[in-house]
């Protein structure tokens, strides 16, 4: 079923000694733009979560963040002492202070703190990777629950188009009879015999210049065509794209064709029902 690029996730784990919190947020985009936030030390990993993102979102532009918060004694951060003490002393030379605004100002400085780079548990990272597949499986299912809402919309748009288009099918044979009037009443204005074999002749020739069967037929197709690639078990919103760019040859064809104001008005409708099925396109994966 088809499915939106919209989408979030979350998974919240509790660890000894941290807390982890998983989030995944997406949004449309062409092609599968993946940002990573996590701590370095889990940057060996990041190709890997990467092609789990890749595998299960396919396309949008995707934020992965991956927080730590410390809830235990363990920390990879310790203050280093000399360095800190050093610099107070070099502090004292330059300005005067009492010692708390000095240490304010020696932490910040490069080298203050020093963090250990600590290797990954295997074990707990086992336990961090199956909350990313959870994030990413809550992040899907609210991608196919929106999913569900645009397809819906697309349902009740394209049978409006159906509607439009039976409208104009019942009106074109009095479209070309009001054609044929025309051309009648513009040779009586001229008060010109003509040949009358000629003048059908022409008359087929110009009238065959203003049919739209074959694109009322076309239109008709391609309408059940989305309807078909809508409710297909792979979501594809790029295939959805070029059927609508389809929709819009003939709808367009049978305005320029049409020469005939309510039909045109028909077509403006057609139009704008199209439009607004391109912009939730531009959601759909």
């Amino acid at each position: 079923m088809i499915q939106s690029m919209t989408g979030y996730g979350k998974t919240v784990l509790q660890l000894p000694t941290k807390k982890i919190s998983i989030e995944l947020k997406s949004l449309n985009s062409k092609n599968l733009d993946i940002n990573a936030r996590m701590p370095s030390m889990y940057r060996s990993k990041e190709l890997d979560i990467r092609k789990g993102i890749a595998k299960h979102l396919v396309r949008g532009k995707v934020d992965f963040s991956l927080f730590v918060e410390i809830t235990g004694e363990d920390t990879s951060s310790k203050i280093n002492k000399t360095v800190v003490q050093e610099y107070i002393k070099q502090l004292r030379e330059v300005v005067d202070g009492d010692t708390t605004e000095l240490l304010k100002m020696a932490i910040r400085l490069p080298d203050a703190v020093a963090t250990d780079r600590d290797e990954i548990d295997e074990e707990e990272w086992t336990i961090i990777n199956n909350g990313i597949n959870e994030a990413l499986s809550k992040i899907v299912a609210y991608r196919k629950d929106e999913g569900a809402i645009l397809k819906q919309d697309f349902l009740n748009r394209i049978k409006t188009l159906k509607n439009l288009l039976e409208d104009v099918i019942t009106m074109d044979p009095e479209r070309i009879e009001g054609v044929r009037e025309r051309l009648n009443k513009g040779i009586a204005d001229i008060k010109e015999k003509v040949d009358e074999n000629r003048f059908e002749q022409e008359l087929v020739y110009y009238i065959e210049k203003f049919d739209i069967t074959e694109e009322k037929v076309r239109l008709d197709n391609h309408l059940d065509y989305f309807i078909k690639a809508l409710n297909s078990d792979d979501s594809n919103g790029k295939k959805l794209g070029f059927i609508s760019q389809e929709i819009g040859r003939e709808i367009n064809t049978i305005g320029s064709k049409s020469n005939y104001a309510p039909m045109q008005k028909l077509v403006v409708q057609m139009k704008d029902e199209l439009e607004k099925i391109k912009e939730q396109l531009l959601n759909a994966l």
